[in-house]
Formats: structure tokens, sequence, C-alpha cells
């Protein structure tokens, strides 16, 4: 595996999966530009590591299953599982301690071994029809 995908997947195990955010100056230019999957945009490690425990706070057992990694120059995309159980009041919805799963998609856009840009789409349509339904 060359060095990006190895980067990404360090992205969504450490940092994501493990919610360990020592690893972000690792992986993350200083510089990052981030638009995560619930459509809010970032700035930096300070914003992006906000970004995390934001998603962390709302949803326990917060988990990025990646299905699927394509690299060309440098370039990323990965095609993903986004899921966790929601604990805590999210997309205005409050916590029915059920999980939710959605599908998601990613390019990561690296400046030597480092991600300079994020730019997530996630299957927010899937993800709201969830939140209804477990709210009744």
């Amino acid at each position: 595996m060359n060095k990006t995908k190895q980067q990404v997947q360090k992205f969504y195990d450490v940092i994501w999966n493990a919610y360990d955010k020592s690893a972000i100056p690792s992986v993350l230019h200083e510089d990052v530009s981030f638009r995560g999957s619930l459509g809010q945009e970032k700035r930096g490690h300070k914003g992006f590591a906000e970004y995390v425990d934001t998603v962390h706070k709302a949803l326990g057992n917060y988990r990025c299953d990646i299905q699927e990694l394509i690299c060309e120059d440098n370039k990323v995309f990965a095609r993903m599982i986004f899921s966790g159980i929601h604990q805590n009041e999210f997309l205005g919805y409050l916590p029915t301690m059920k999980k939710l799963s959605w599908a998601g998609c990613a390019v990561f856009t690296f400046n030597d071994d480092r991600m300079l840009d994020i730019w997530v789409l996630g299957d927010l349509k899937g993800l709201e029809a969830q939140l209804q339904e477990n709210a009744r």
C-alpha cells in the first residue's frame, strides 16, 4: 500500500475509530481544509479536532469503515460506511441510543505525505430517514 493510502487508513483507524487526536499532526497538513460529511467546513488542526469531538460526542462507538480506496497522483478516494450509537443531540434530534449508519465517500488531496484538503460527502437523506424513524 502506498504512503497516501496508508495515511487515509491511519486517518480513519486512528483519528476516527480509536478517537486518538494525537495523530492529527502526522496525518493532516497544518493548513488543512476539511469539509465533513455532515456539511460543516473547518480549517487547521484545531478546527478539525473540534469536528471530531462533535461527532464523537453525538455518536458513541463512532466508526468509519473503509469499503474501497483508489489512489491517483496526489489524491485518494475513499468509499466508506459511517456508524455510531445516537447518544447525544445530533442534527437536531434528541438521543435515541439506537445505531445509525450511512454511506459516504471522500476525496483527499495531499501535499507531500499529509492531507491538505479533505472533502467528504455523506448520505444525509438516508441518515435523516433513520433519525426520523428512531424518533418515533
